[in-house]
C-alpha cells in the first residue's frame, strides 16, 4: 500500500491527493493508516472510464482527438476505453464507474442511459463547440444532459460565461493539449498561410474564399486550406475561389501527420470559425511554433488571451486579408505574433491536461463521500 500510494500522489495526480493524504497523517495509528491507504489506492485503481465520442477515428476530428488524447492520458492511471454510444457491450459497461459524454446534445441518448441507470454518480458532461455555444440555449436533450451530470467540463476558461450559475458552480475548466513540436523551415519570400477545418458553415470558410478573392493580386502570399467538404456548396466554393486564385489551395482531408507538418511549415495558422469550444488546431499551431490569426470569439480568446493582436472580427474578409498582408509586409509582426503565442503555450502542455483531468475524477469522488 505505501509503494502504492508514493505512486498515486506523485506527479499530477498528487494534487489530487492530497486532501486524503492530510487525512490519512492525522490517523494516530500506523497499522489503520496503512490499511486506509490500501483500501483509498484500491479504490482509485478499480475505476473504469468510459468517453463516449459522438465521432470516432474515421471522422478525424476536434471531438475524437480530444477522447484518443484522453484516453491516452487517463489510461496511465486507470482502464480506459472510448465509444460512441452508452451501454455498449453489456459485460464492459457493467464495470464502468466514470462516464466523460464529449458534446451534450449529440451524446444526449447515453447520458440519459447512464442517469436511469445510476443517477448522477461518476456522470460528466464534455461541451465541445456547438453545444456550448448553440445548443444548451435551444435543445431540450443538452439542457437536460447538463442537468442530469454531477460535473461539467469546458475547454478553455470564458466558456464558462455560457453557463447558468447553477451548472457554472459544477464546472471545470480543461484546456487540450498537445507535445511541442519544432519549427519546421519556411519560405523565405512568401507568406504561407494555413487554415485547418472541415467545410461546414460553422467554421466560417467562405471568410477565408472572399480573403483569398481579395488577396489574389498578391503573388507573395499563399493560402493551404484543409479540410474534407462536408458541406457539398461549401466544397464547390472551395474549388471556385482556386479556380480563380492561383494562391488559394484546397487540400482536402489530410492524415492528422500530414496536416501537423502543413502546420509547422506556415508562417501563420488562420481559423476563421463563428463557434468554438477551444480549438485543437490552435494550440497545435502556437506548440508548433506558428502563430495564429483568429476571429474574435470566446472560444479563440479563451485559449489566446484578451490581449492577443492576431484578431479579426468574425466573418469580416476584408480584415482578415489585411492582417494576413500586415504579416507579409510589416517587418516583425509575425514574431511579434509568434512570441505573444510562446506565452500561452505552457496552458497546453500535456502534464497540465492530465492533473486537470484527475483534478475532475478526484471532485466526482469526494461529492459522494
Amino acid at each position: 500500500a505505501q509503494r502504492q500510494w508514493s505512486v498515486a500522489t506523485s506527479g499530477a495526480a498528487g494534487a489530487g491527493m492530497a486532501w486524503f493524504d492530510a487525512k490519512l497523517r492525522s490517523t494516530p495509528s500506523l497499522r489503520l493508516r496503512a490499511a486506509l491507504r490500501g483500501i483509498i489506492c484500491g479504490v482509485m485503481n478499480s475505476k473504469h472510464i468510459v468517453i463516449v465520442s459522438p465521432a470516432l477515428s474515421d471522422a478525424n476530428n476536434g471531438n475524437w482527438q480530444t477522447a484518443k488524447r484522453w484516453a491516452g492520458l487517463l489510461g496511465k492511471h486507470y482502464r480506459t476505453r472510448i465509444v460512441n454510444a452508452w451501454p455498449g457491450d453489456s459485460a464492459q459497461s457493467a464495470s464502468d464507474s466514470i462516464l466523460l459524454a464529449l458534446h451534450a446534445r449529440r451524446s444526449a441518448a447515453s447520458v440519459t442511459q447512464w442517469h436511469a441507470q445510476r443517477g448522477q454518480t461518476g456522470l460528466v458532461v464534455v461541451l465541445t463547440g456547438t453545444d456550448l455555444y448553440r445548443d444548451i440555449h435551444t435543445d431540450a436533450q443538452a439542457q437536460h444532459a447538463l442537468d442530469a451530470a454531477s460535473a461539467l467540463i469546458v475547454l478553455q476558461p470564458l466558456g464558462l460565461n455560457e453557463l447558468q450559475p447553477h451548472h457554472r458552480a459544477k464546472a471545470h475548466v480543461v484546456l487540450q493539449s498537445t507535445k511541442t513540436r519544432k519549427t519546421l523551415p519556411k519560405a523565405a519570400h512568401r507568406l504561407r498561410a494555413v487554415m485547418v477545418g472541415h467545410l461546414r458553415d460553422e467554421k466560417s470558410p467562405r471568410t477565408l474564399f472572399a480573403a483569398a478573392r481579395l488577396l489574389q493580386a498578391r503573388e507573395d502570399i499563399f493560402i493551404d486550406h484543409i479540410g474534407a467538404g462536408l458541406d457539398p456548396q461549401l466544397a464547390q466554393d472551395a474549388l471556385d475561389t482556386a479556380a480563380m486564385c492561383a494562391n488559394y489551395t484546397w487540400a482536402g482531408a489530410l492524415k492528422h501527420t500530414q496536416t501537423r507538418a502543413k502546420i509547422q511549415r506556415a508562417h501563420v495558422l488562420v481559423h476563421t470559425s463563428k463557434m468554438e469550444g477551444g480549438a485543437h488546431v490552435l494550440m497545435e499551431a502556437v506548440c508548433s511554433g506558428t502563430p495564429v490569426i483568429a476571429s474574435d470569439i470566446p472560444g479563440n480568446v479563451g485559449m489566446l488571451g484578451d490581449g492577443y493582436h492576431g484578431y479579426f472580427p468574425v466573418g469580416d474578409a476584408r480584415a482578415l486579408a489585411l492582417l494576413l498582408e500586415r504579416c507579409k509586409d510589416e517587418a516583425g509582426f509575425v514574431d511579434h505574433l509568434q512570441r505573444q503565442c510562446a506565452l500561452r503555450a505552457p496552458l497546453f502542455a500535456p502534464e497540465a491536461e492530465l492533473a486537470a483531468l484527475l483534478g475532475v475524477i478526484q471532485a466526482l469522488r469526494l461529492s459522494a463521500l
